[in-house]
């Protein structure tokens, strides 16, 4: 797999990181909460498609957090002022877990912009069934642990999970709560504006997602005109890491069909 070139420019007035590999179509790559390697197969597997460009989420990590940022809709906003900054048009968007959340609402805020959407686990939808997890009663460890079907995925993943990495996931979780506590994890307005996106959508669920019930995938593909949803068996809510080419093979899929 070729590597990712890592990149920094504004957008919103916030200093952004981002990982740019491959070339053609735009493909903007927003992870969940438990980030995203920059080695992770799933990256490679959609380069296979086009330009993808994955950027860190302001307040993960390192990245600078603004006093100003306290709600998903803020991040979306950021991330449509990036695609201006690098002068993308047509562009798919595919969101993971909170990033699939801010990918909705990138939607709802521009119904025609974009070329297709693709919903990996998101959150932003109150599950008619079941509860999304709460990480404020987990340890920093066990919540992307719950996140996975197959503990050796995990394994394969993170290996001996580094104090830098719980130091990563501890910044992510007070972030997550910053921008989506009250209610949390979920917006009240969001279901009832997304009747109104244009762009064909696919909604992709692990079919043993502890964390975000499958009863929110429901929900989504509900809401979006003419979405589809698809579960990957023995899957888990982080499915881009655990199941990297089935849903790169999913999401490439319908790309070229839509």
């Amino acid at each position: 797999m070729s590597t990712a070139a890592a990149k920094e420019l504004i957008a919103g007035g916030v200093p952004l990181s981002y990982l740019e590999l491959g070339a053609g179509a735009p493909i903007l790559l927003l992870h969940g909460a438990a980030g995203l390697p920059p080695d992770a197969p799933f990256l490679g597997g959609l380069a296979a498609l086009g330009r993808v460009i994955a950027p860190t989420h302001p307040g993960f990590g390192h990245a600078v957090l603004p006093d100003w940022i306290d709600g998903v809709d803020d991040l979306a906003y950021i991330y449509l002022d990036l695609l201006e900054a690098l002068d993308l048009r047509d562009v798919t968007v595919i969101g993971c877990s909170m990033g699939g959340w801010i990918a909705a609402e990138m939607a709802s805020l521009a119904p025609s912009a974009y070329r297709a959407l693709v919903l990996v686990g998101a959150m932003g939808i109150k599950p008619p069934e079941g509860d999304i997890a709460d990480q404020a009663i987990v340890s920093y460890i066990d919540y992307p642990r719950s996140g996975f079907h197959d503990q050796a995925a995990f394994a394969a993943i993170y290996g001996d999970v580094t104090t830098d990495q719980l130091e990563a996931w501890d910044i992510a979780r007070e972030m997550s709560f910053r921008t989506a506590w009250k209610p949390y994890m979920y917006s009240q307005t969001l279901p009832h504006l997304l009747g109104g996106v244009r762009c064909p959508a696919l909604v992709v669920w692990g079919d043993d997602d502890r964390i975000v019930p499958i009863s929110a995938g429901h929900a989504y593909a509900e809401a979006l005109p003419g979405a589809t949803l698809t579960t990957i068996p023995a899957c888990g809510h982080f499915a881009e890491m655990e199941k990297p080419d089935a849903v790169a093979g999913l999401a490439i899929d319908f790309l070229t069909r839509s």
